[in-house]
């Protein structure tokens, strides 16, 4: 595949829904949205953080992306190609270029192999190196995530939860991929030892010239590591731009909810919550018009009825009927 933009990723109008089956011979009476319509783009070396609350679709986004799920629309191009148009043969080619880090370091590490087996049995699957140089690469590799050679006959169950992130870490970076998602790879560790992961993170895409998808639920962390922000709301992504953009000046009601519960380290600042009406709507079941409409303090009558187009900022991208001119008064 060549490099065809400054693009690494490019995704258009994903759509990934899974059917609600009922009855005795499994008939689909309905359908969960968990990725609705989202379209944005990630460039090559930088990290797009993806931020939203439970259950709002963003790690079915990460693994649509790696094709781990089937998409229900849309396209998703990597370095120039649609993934999804790829047969099986020319998808394995692709597969080290494209890895995940899922969030849970005790769940992901088989606890029957240890720590050189579970770094290296992709890397002699694939061929990344000659056989002969497999084990100094794997210790170079485990070396650059802070990781010792002597590790290699150790099992999972004799690492603490941070260690086993580094392993999950090194594990993907091994098949030295463009690619990598980060499932909410911090949120299962201590917050010392998170920001020792992050740091890491950052390390290694300096190093390597890595491509991030940052999920989390950490507005702080995000704002530390992102160079771009996604805000996605019951499968729909509301608000997407540069970080610093979104960060000093959020535009979507709940974009702006969200912020306010970022927690302020100085006790004379008194913060300004804003506090959600209601609870989230099933996915199975959205809300007509824009979904946020139910919870929205700015709601209008367009709100209930019509979807917001996506409206451009200079690269800010906003989902919301506030910014449309047929809504202005």
């Amino acid at each position: 595949m060549q490099k065809t933009t400054d693009n690494l990723l490019e995704v258009k109008n994903l759509k990934k829904y899974f059917p609600i089956k009922a009855g005795l011979f499994g008939r689909v009476v309905g359908q969960v949205k968990a990725v609705d319509d989202i379209s944005f783009t990630i460039k090559r070396g930088t990290t797009m953080g993806l931020v939203g609350e439970s259950g709002c679709g963003k790690t079915t986004v990460g693994k649509t992306l790696l094709r781990l799920n089937d998409k229900t629309d849309g396209s998703v191009t990597f370095n120039g190609t649609d993934i999804f148009a790829l047969d099986k043969a020319e998808m394995r080619n692709v597969r080290p270029r494209i890895q995940i880090i899922f969030q849970d370091p005790y769940s992901s590490l088989s606890p029957r192999m240890p720590v050189g087996e579970i770094i290296g049995e992709a890397v002699r699957e694939h061929g990344i190196v000659p056989e002969d140089k497999q084990d100094d690469y794997i210790t170079k590799i485990m070396q650059a995530c802070g990781l010792q050679e002597y590790h290699k006959d150790r099992y999972p169950h004799e690492f603490s939860g941070g260690q086993r992130q580094r392993i999950c870490i090194a594990r993907a970076i091994a098949l030295n991929p463009d690619f990598i998602v980060c499932d909410e790879p911090v949120s299962a560790l201590d917050v010392s030892i998170q920001a020792q992961i992050i740091n890491l993170l950052e390390d290694l895409q300096d190093e390597f010239g890595l491509t991030y998808l940052f999920i989390s639920h950490d507005l702080s962390v995000v704002e530390h590591i992102s160079d771009y922000v996604g805000v996605m709301y019951l499968g729909s992504l509301v608000e997407y731009g540069p970080k610093k953009e979104i960060f000093a000046n959020p535009l979507h009601p709940y974009t702006k909810a969200l912020f306010s519960a970022i927690p302020i380290p100085d006790p004379t600042i008194k913060m300004d919550r804003i506090i959600l009406e209601g609870s989230i709507p099933s996915p199975a079941n959205p809300p007509t018009g824009c979904k946020f409409h139910t919870r929205c303090a700015s709601c209008m009558d367009i709100c209930t009825t019509q979807a917001p187009p996506v409206i451009d900022y200079d690269g800010h991208m906003v989902a919301c009927h506030l910014y449309t001119e047929s809504s202005r008064k």
